[in-house]
């Protein structure tokens, strides 16, 4: 399923590397984008250009460690070019292949000790990533080490402006449940302007520089390092790699990483393009990982019904369950959510019943739990079933043995060590039942989609809840997805929760306040909203309620992919994607701003042809019509305010 045919090949680049006595410079396979990494005044640092514009100026590289300083005194005392070519199959993320052509080096730094440091770069036609290597001494001591912190920075150049998610301070918010990367994004914001909290921010981070676009972030974390964000913008230093908090985890664990020697940290990601497709569309915080264990079980993408969203808590009941299992049935979906509390409102003898209904009607059940533990003081249960090995193996052997396919895993700690091997060991666990997870109150995904065969998705965002919670998160979920294709979802799976069909955010579907998006915006989310187990969240009334046309796209909506393609948008104003599932492209459009945005698309594929048209009439509301493209494969679509359309 992950079957990666890799070639590389080490070979003198002598178009891609040059070399002078302190200065090294690799260039992408098309020559556009180059780094050049230097030992000047003993410090390691790296700048990149595009197409000879500066992307980020020189920058700081190197390590801490509790044995030796790789920042300052060092000298580059080898270098090894090569050239790598590979191919690989994902089965749960944007895109179901990838060809990666890069070229690469390897270079050695020595401090004044004569201890070395190695740093890989990677360098494709819009992707830069590096890592560190830290060997065991010649003395062979020590066979371990603390990294205390990295001094990698970016330094963007003047003009730069920031497209931003703020870290939180640990133990805030509600049941002191944070950070949990649920804040709220800022755009075009000068790089000066101060985070919110004080704490940096979370990746992935994008940024608009005076030649390009830049979006940041990591890939490769497990269990064996820590979580990283970046830290404010400094004047001198630009953005640093700043670790988690010592507050997180309930001051569980340190904020510094433990790694046997020797050992290579994961990959920082700068993806580069002189317009958003190259941002859209990367691959490579998958580019760069392989799998750590193969699948137990064939898993299956699908969709899954939730009740929670809009009935809540007080849905958590037999009867409730039932009505959300028949509409999976009725719709043709794979799952249904059960979420917290199941284990003391519904009891676990009643779950096997519903489990046994569900599967008679063709659904399978996905059971929520709480992570702790001992992280933060989120009271929902059931708690103390994932935190240690021993809870899991006998709950997950429950699992499977009543038919449960997967599960939601909420409320975790951080970013530390600790809690990046609690998502690591979830995941191995989960994978020997045959259960997929899903991952809520959360850190991002580093690349989890090919690591953990049977990782789905990470909510990681300011999600649907909150769309119920606020009238103010209602009126701005408009300017929330068109974020997400540009930023959090570009480097992984994104659980936001719902595809929210009922006018009104109540059970009646007519009190409390209602939803500001237009049907066809909800249900063109669907697709530029990416993971592969996706929450289609109507209610039981919606059968009733929509169009015979809403109903059959919701019941043939795909979520898995082979190829992705961006056509046209700007971050939190309007976004254009189209996705391929088999052999046929969908296109999807959301606009955020005030008035109606009409663009011309080009799908060469629809040259000449008609396809089926989604789209919102102003007099007429929700409108299912025909859309001819020209011999160009051109045609001209109109996007309400609010409002979305569906190619297909």
């Amino acid at each position: 399923m992950y079957q990666k045919k890799l070639l590389t090949m080490a070979a003198t680049l002598l178009t891609a590397f040059t070399a002078t006595a302190d200065n090294h410079t690799i260039s992408s396979p098309d020559g556009r984008l180059a780094v050049t990494i230097s030992d000047n005044e003993g410090m390691a640092t790296y700048a990149v250009k595009y197409d000879g514009q500066t992307i980020l100026q020189p920058s700081r590289l190197g390590i801490v460690t509790d044995y030796a300083d790789f920042t300052h005194g060092l000298t580059i005392t080898q270098s090894e070019p090569s050239k790598t070519y590979y191919e690989y199959r994902m089965r749960q993320t944007k895109q179901s292949y990838a060809s990666v052509d890069a070229n690469r080096t390897t270079l050695t730094f020595s401090n004044a000790k004569g201890q070395e440091m190695v740093v890989n770069i990677h360098v494709s036609n819009n992707d830069v990533a590096y890592r560190y290597r830290l060997l065991r001494p010649k003395t062979d001591n020590p066979k371990c080490a603390v990294v205390s912190r990295e001094v990698s920075s970016f330094r963007l150049p003047d003009g730069t402006t920031t497209f931003l998610c703020p870290q939180i301070g640990p133990m805030t918010g509600w049941e002191r449940t944070k950070p949990s990367y649920e804040e709220d994004y800022k755009i075009d914001q000068p790089m000066a302007q101060q985070s919110q909290f004080g704490q940096g921010y979370t990746f992935p981070c994008l940024f608009k520089t005076p030649a390009a676009w830049v979006l940041i972030s990591e890939t490769g974390v497990d269990g064996s390092y820590v979580g990283s964000h970046l830290s404010d913008f400094h004047s001198q230093n630009g953005y640093t790699i700043a670790f988690p908090q010592p507050g997180e985890n309930n001051g569980v664990g340190t904020a510094t990483a433990g790694i046997p020697l020797p050992y290579a940290t994961p990959w920082r990601t700068i993806t580069v393009g002189t317009t958003l497709k190259p941002i859209v569309e990367t691959s490579v915080s998958h580019d760069l990982v392989k799998p750590k264990y193969q699948p137990s079980y064939q898993y299956k993408p699908g969709r899954y019904t939730w009740s929670w969203l809009v009935w809540q808590d007080e849905s958590i009941n037999y009867n409730d369950q039932v009505q959300f299992v028949d509409l999976a049935a009725k719709m043709g979906f794979e799952y249904c959510l059960v979420d917290n509390w199941w284990d003391q409102r519904i009891g676990r003898e009643r779950i096997e019943q519903l489990s046994e209904y569900a599967q008679s009607k063709g659904v399978s059940l996905m059971l929520w739990y709480n992570s702790n533990g001992y992280e933060n003081d989120a009271p929902q249960t059931p708690r103390d079933c994932m935190s240690t090995a021993i809870a899991r193996d006998r709950e997950m052997a429950w699992l499977q043995k009543i038919g449960v396919k997967g599960i939601k895993v909420d409320f975790f700690g951080g970013d530390k060590q600790p809690t990046m091997q609690l998502y690591e060991d979830i995941l191995f666990d989960a994978n020997r039942y045959g259960l997929q997870v899903i991952f809520h109150g959360c850190t991002i995904p580093r690349g989890w989609e090919v690591m953990y065969p049977n990782y789905v998705a990470s909510e990681a965002v300011l999600a649907s809840e909150n769309v119920f919670f606020s009238e103010g998160h209602a009126k701005s979920q408009a300017f929330e997805l068109c974020l997400h294709p540009f930023i959090r979802n570009t480097v992984g799976a994104m659980d936001w929760g719902g595809t929210i069909m009922n006018k009104y955010l109540s059970r009646d579907n007519k009190s409390r306040h209602r939803r500001y998006t237009t049907d066809i915006f909800e249900m063109a989310s669907a697709i530029t909203n990416q993971t592969a187990v996706q929450c289609i969240a109507m209610q039981p009334n919606n059968l009733g309620e929509l169009p015979q046309f809403e109903l059959d796209f919701l019941r043939h909506v795909p979520t898995t992919w082979s190829d992705i393609r961006f056509i046209d948008g700007y971050p939190g104003r309007y976004v254009v994607i189209a996705r391929k599932h088999d052999r046929d492209w969908y296109v999807a459009g959301l606009n955020a701003e005030p008035q109606p945005k009409t663009l011309t698309i080009t799908m060469q594929e629809w040259a000449d042809k008609t396809v089926d048209y989604y789209v919102d009439d102003t007099k007429k509301g929700p409108q299912l019509r025909q859309l001819k493209f020209n011999k160009h494969g051109q045609a001209k679509i109109t996007i309400q305010p609010n409002g979305g359309v569906i190619l297909k």
